[in-house]
């Protein structure tokens, strides 16, 4: 079995990210690949502005407070106002640009109205409460890197430089399709020895949930043919086929020989737990061409973890990100872990009010509540015990669910 770091390394050195790009208006940016750094072509703010409502003013004009000056202009957001006078003061909002020959704005709640004009009660100094222009963006500098998934934050900045459009990468096509003669779908009738089919919900949402074209050609039968006909008919139009379940070396587990039948298997077990039996390969295209393919376990826990270690890098990479690893936490162990086992293993936790992991008491492959109560993993070594206290690595699932 190859270790956990050997498959991820395995898995990351084959992809390269999908080649096509779109250029799409701002509005539908969000989420998407950014396929190419991208320049301010402004200078952010463009003008020197007022930071506060106030009263723009020459700072060598108020050398003590209480000194009265009288108001010559009002310059509201989005006006240019005249060259201040000497020796006044002008009446100014947020966001507006700041008069030439004025170097300093005092927030309104520091003036008075006066006879003639506005007390001023501050002594400003130079600079005060005004934003320089360009202090934010410079023009044409770099503002957002390729191979970023675009944030809210990143289509503003976008927006503020003036950019109505970003170019991105095509999003990866998924075909998915799940084995087993066991799976029932929810709503139909449960017949004895039966499941509902809940990996097919998951892997949607997950996929989904990275962006991903899916494609759902739903249950396939336990038999060889069958599952040989499903992974041609999705290696067609697709970038990826993830399937769930037949991965094992049971008489009744065919997804191994299929894919050896139709492509190649580059990687099969794995030393982790959950999660051992996982298949790495490619199918063969009509084309000439090929599609990659990854098969999951069919234990719930299995299959989800397995996905969000492996085939989430695995996709990013495919998709063009630069990032492809989670942010792990170190936290303190509020649990014991006295039989470790020789694989690595990813246990459900759940960080307390104070930053401490504790487990869920089932740490079986197939119990899903485990990942509802749990907010996240820890990751043990191989071999590693953990003592009540100890520091362990913790990865939250807001790391690994987007």
């Amino acid at each position: 079995m190859l270790t956990f770091e050997q498959a991820l390394e395995q898995l990351l050195a084959a992809v390269q990210p999908v080649e096509e790009t779109r250029l799409v208006p701002l509005t539908a940016a969000a989420g998407r690949v950014l396929a190419a750094a991208q320049q301010s072509t402004v200078a952010v703010p463009p003008l020197a502005n007022s930071a506060m409502d106030g009263y723009a003013m020459r700072a060598a004009d108020v050398t003590a407070a209480g000194i009265c000056l009288p108001v010559s202009q009002r310059i509201p957001a989005g006006t240019v106002g005249t060259p201040l006078q000497p020796g006044t003061a002008a009446r100014i909002f947020t966001g507006a640009p700041i008069p030439e020959g004025a170097d300093a704005v005092v927030m309104q709640e520091r003036c008075e109205h006066g006879e003639g004009g506005v007390v001023i009660n501050h002594v400003p100094r130079s600079g005060e409460n005004i934003r320089l222009a360009g202090e934010d963006i410079a023009l044409d500098t770099d503002i957002l890197p390729a191979g970023l998934r675009l944030r809210p934050q990143d289509v503003a900045l976008a927006a503020a430089a003036g950019l109505p459009e970003l170019p991105v990468r095509r999003r990866v096509r998924v075909g998915i399709f799940f084995t087993g003669d066991e799976l029932v779908q929810p709503g139909e009738p449960l017949p004895p020895g039966a499941i509902y089919n809940s990996n097919r919900y998951a892997l949607r949402a997950l996929l989904e949930g990275l962006g991903c074209e899916v494609r759902d050609l739903g249950t396939v039968p336990d038999q060889l043919d069958a599952t040989r006909a499903a992974l041609r008919h999705a290696a067609a139009d697709n970038d990826l086929i993830v399937t769930s379940g037949g991965v094992s070396v049971g008489e009744e587990d065919h997804v191994k020989p299929a894919v050896e039948a139709e492509g190649r298997l580059d990687l099969w077990k794995i030393a982790i737990k959950p999660g051992k039996p996982l298949a790495f390969g490619e199918i063969r295209r009509s084309d000439a061409g090929k599609t990659w393919f990854i098969g999951l376990p069919g234990n719930p826990v299995s299959a989800m973890v397995t996905f969000l270690m492996l085939v989430r890098p695995f996709i990013l990479r495919l998709q063009g990100l630069a990032a492809t690893q989670p942010a792990v936490l170190p936290v303190t162990a509020d649990f014991e872990w006295k039989k470790p086992d020789t694989r690595r293993e990813f246990l459900r936790a759940r960080l307390d009010a104070t930053g401490r992991a504790t487990l869920y008491p089932n740490q079986g492959a197939g119990v899903q509540s485990s990942l509802v109560w749990a907010n996240g993993i820890v990751d043990i070594a191989p071999g590693q015990t953990v003592a009540r206290g100890d520091t362990v690595r913790f990865i939250p699932f807001s790391e690994l669910l987007a």
